[in-house]
């Protein structure tokens, strides 16, 4: 069932918001903690808490991401 349900969003035009290793972008991320890392740059998403997504060019929902600094 939860197969079929992401085919039919992903045909309808809803896709997921990539986010770890991505830089942090306060219109698609919702930063909920920030953890110091080495390994990480400056800003840089190090865990998807929760996903986000998109359809088509409008945000649905923002993902909550942790946040590196340094």
């Amino acid at each position: 069932i939860h197969r079929q349900m992401t085919e039919v969003l992903r045909k309808r035009g809803v896709a997921p918001i990539q986010t770890v290793g991505a830089d942090f972008d306060p219109h698609f991320h919702q930063a909920v903690t920030h953890e110091v890392s080495a390994e990480h740059k400056e800003g840089e998403v190090m865990e998807e808490l929760r996903r986000g997504y998109m359809f088509g060019d409008r945000l649905l929902r923002a993902a909550m991401v942790k946040v590196a600094k340094a």
